[in-house]
């Protein structure tokens, strides 16, 4: 499954302490100076030099690859560059046809629809087992987990099927996005823990009331 990798992002940890890039990622809506029409531009995923964009303007939406200079994202006329990951400057510079600004936002990811999304843990007093099942991201039929089993921590891509994620030799499934069952193999023997989703940490350090 090494072909469904555009949604991940390789950003070098030099680049990423020099240059933040990472704040770069996401979809970002704003207007140009003059004109106040609408433009957007999306960073779907930073790899090294090379950035996968979609840029909309006019109505009409272009997709392709800019090159990551620093802090910067050119593709074609267009730069684009933020300093505070909230706020981008876009400069369309083209010889002959002058110069456009416009200024853009961040936009707030959309939220996730799957009810597996989160923390989850638990112990079962039945085996004296516990098990911690944390899902990261869904998208479509994977998702990016990270399970703790008999003291064993793996992570990776699990199979997303209705309202079960299956990865490896365990599984989780839940049917009201609060309480659920992780099910889980070692060697011939199966064994089931009831788990609660861990309630999501404060997020009001992330959310700059000020801004």
């Amino acid at each position: 499954m090494a072909i469904v990798t555009s949604s991940t992002s390789q950003i070098s940890p030099a680049n990423e302490r020099v240059f933040h890039q990472s704040r770069l990622l996401g979809e970002w809506k704003g207007n140009w100076v003059g004109n106040n029409q609408d433009v957007s531009f999306k960073v779907v995923n930073i790899r090294g030099a090379r950035a996968q964009v979609e840029y909309t303007h006019n109505g009409h939406t272009e997709r392709g690859f800019g090159e990551v200079n620093g802090s910067l994202i050119t593709y074609g006329g267009v730069t684009v560059g933020t300093k505070d990951g909230k706020n981008m400057v876009l400069l369309f510079s083209v010889s002959g046809a002058g110069r456009q600004t416009a200024n853009l936002q961040k936009q707030d990811p959309p939220a996730s629809d799957s009810r597996l999304m989160g923390s989850w843990g638990g112990y079962s007093s039945d085996n004296g087992k516990s098990a911690s099942f944390k899902v990261l991201s869904v998208n479509g039929k994977e998702a990016q987990v990270i399970v703790t089993t008999d003291g064993v921590t793996r992570q990776g891509t699990g199979y997303v099927y209705k309202n079960a994620i299956m990865f490896g030799q365990a599984q989780i499934a839940t049917d009201d996005g609060k309480n659920g069952k992780i099910i889980y193999r070692v060697g011939s023997k199966s064994f089931m823990v009831p788990v609660t989703k861990y309630p999501p940490a404060d997020s009001s350090s992330s959310v700059d009331k000020t801004a």
